[in-house]
């Protein structure tokens, strides 16, 4: 074996040592018809794929990136790409699995990546033990590692506090949500560059959420719009549902039925074109509920 090898060779070699055909390996993960064109490098696995296949296999993910030469990632944007995914998918069980592996590694010994880690650690001690106060403190001990005065926040940092943020929605205490939220949209406009235009969204998704829950319709509707705004400017799906329904339901607490409903329609719209059938499913059961009120 030679010491650098492409991705799907190592695939179809480790497959073959454990003697495991096309059809067992793929099951669960992807078609056959895929799993040969990965083999032959003809396509790319997701990384969430090139991880279950590497649990399957019995190695650690690792493993290909230290034999491979032709992954489009180097191994710790892979690692941040596969937690970001399951974040969307709040999957914490798997986001718990990564940070528990990675915490000794070498690669992440570096200040930013290491915040990273600790950051999700956060996240998910809140929505795994239960435990409100312990991951606040984990999340503000992220910002400490790169801004112990945690003024002039970098836009890592106000994702991080938007995270603690959306914790005290979480908790009920909208208020204090709230006024992190507003210093959060404050810091990422004093910024010169946005390099990820989501950071920005979803500070304030959350910030018209908190309004919408105490009532401060009006003010939330502005927040929502300018989300719809911003993800057309941005050129995004990001977001984009979750910002008509929270204008949707804003008008219709405000009394303006038709036009709500027609907004939360075309959310429910959007989420069955990606195939998102199961928030599609949830917002049409709020919309029934906001209309029987």
């Amino acid at each position: 074996m030679s010491s650098v090898m492409g991705y799907g060779e190592v695939l179809h070699d480790l497959r073959k040592y454990k003697k495991m055909s096309v059809k067992e390996l793929a099951s669960g993960i992807c078609t056959e018809e895929e799993l040969i064109q990965f083999e032959k490098e003809k396509q790319y696995p997701r990384i969430d794929q090139l991880n279950h296949f590497a649990e399957k296999l019995n190695v650690d993910l690792s493993y290909f990136y230290a034999l491979t030469s032709n992954t489009p990632h180097s191994y710790t944007t892979a690692i941040i790409n596969l937690i970001n995914k399951y974040k969307r998918e709040r999957n914490y069980h798997a986001i718990q699995n990564i940070i528990k592996r990675e915490e000794g590694n070498p690669l992440f010994n570096d200040t930013s990546l290491k915040q990273y880690l600790v950051w999700h650690q956060g996240i998910c001690v809140y929505y795994l033990d239960s435990n409100f106060d312990k991951a606040i403190n984990i999340l503000y001990s992220a910002i400490d590692l790169t801004n112990p005065s945690r003024k002039n926040l970098t836009e890592r940092e106000i994702e991080v506090l938007t995270s603690i943020a959306i914790l005290f929605n979480e908790e009920k205490n909208y208020r204090h949500s709230i006024t992190l939220l507003v210093e959060a949209l404050a810091d990422l406009d004093k910024l010169p560059n946005i390099v990820d235009p989501k950071s920005k969204l979803r500070a304030m998704f959350a910030l018209s959420q908190a309004l919408t829950y105490i009532g401060e319709f009006e003010e939330s509707l502005k927040y929502s719009k300018k989300g719809i705004d911003h993800c057309i400017q941005y050129e995004t799906l990001y977001l984009f549902s979750e910002f008509y329904y929270q204008t949707g339901e804003n008008l219709i607490e405000l009394g303006e039925k038709e036009l709500g409903t027609n907004y939360i329609n075309t959310a429910i719209d959007f989420l069955r074109i990606q195939n998102n059938e199961h928030l599609a499913n949830y917002i049409e059961e709020e919309l029934e509920k906001l209309l029987n009120k």
